[in-house]
């Protein structure tokens, strides 16, 4: 039922599902019996929910969740040894904080596997609360009642340029200055995007967006080629590269990262793992 709703065909769901089209659809036709009531209405490109498919939905989700978690809780006895996490993080923390994690995990326990999700932190918050992941690393504040967070670190952020852009040559800047400095922007739903926009907004005005919807990568790109400046974390700019960060006076811009996970759910022994990974990173020195 999940899988035809993501999908909207039955087709397309029973390819996903790697079984035969009529056997998904016999499947739903014994569900709706049980359950008394069509779940899809069907038409001739698509199915959507009916009334009862929207109620029942977020119930068949919960009810995998809850079937994953057995089989993991029944993997974590065996010490570690094969099972699966899922992990969610923002783009710019996959580049800059997590790799070293990664790899101290992976070499501790090669027997199980970390799958991990990009997104910004609204949509990896949405993906915890239907199960799908089993903690990410996202951008503070989150004001779900459901999840339960931990402050990681503070970040500074600073604006990237090269080395030819008129600011290249200034120890700080104010956020005020941004006023009259061309930015290309991340797409909707980035964190970087909000606290850029935002930070401009409490000062006074509207940037000058000569690009947006990008990712990190081609952000740092086209402030390499002098198509605008970006605000990113000071740590995805490297040393002796094409770019250059220019600070914020009294550190005016900057994020808190964080650990979102479920309050239902207590860590399983492999998330447990990963953060000790993750709490060890951080340790000063």
């Amino acid at each position: 039922m999940v899988t035809v709703a993501e999908e909207r065909r039955f087709t397309r769901a029973a390819a996903r599902l790697h079984v035969a089209q009529p056997s998904v659809s016999s499947a739903i036709a014994a569900l709706e019996h049980e359950l008394g009531a069509p779940l899809f209405h069907r038409e001739r490109n698509e199915v959507t929910l009916t009334g009862a498919g929207e109620v029942f939905l977020p119930w068949a989700r919960q009810v995998l969740a809850d079937c994953e978690s057995g089989a993991s809780a029944v993997r974590d006895l065996l010490g570690l040894k094969r099972g699966r996490l899922a992990l969610g993080s923002t783009p710019s923390l996959t580049t800059n904080l997590l790799p070293p994690v990664i790899a101290a995990f992976h070499e501790a326990h090669p027997g199980l596997d970390l799958m991990l999700h990009e997104a910004g932190s609204p949509d990896l918050v949405d993906r915890l609360e239907k199960g799908e992941m089993d903690l990410a690393v996202v951008i503070l504040p989150v004001n779900r009642p459901w999840v339960h967070t931990t402050e990681l670190k503070d970040e500074e952020l600073v604006l990237a340029v090269n080395h030819s852009h008129d600011l290249a040559g200034r120890r700080s800047i104010r956020v005020a200055d941004l006023e009259h400095t061309p930015l290309v922007m991340f797409k909707d739903g980035y964190d970087l995007r909000e606290t850029t926009l935002s930070a401009c907004r409490q000062a006074g005005f509207s940037p000058t967006l000569v690009m947006q919807g990008l990712e990190m990568d081609g952000a740092l790109a086209l402030a390499t080629a002098g198509v605008g400046a970006v605000v990113v974390p000071e740590s995805v700019i490297a040393p002796g590269g094409p770019l250059r960060g220019v600070h914020f006076r009294n550190a005016a811009m900057k994020r808190t990262i964080g650990l979102a996970s479920r309050r239902d759910r207590p860590f399983s022994p492999a998330a447990q793992a990963f953060v000790a990974a993750l709490h060890e990173h951080l340790r000063p020195g």
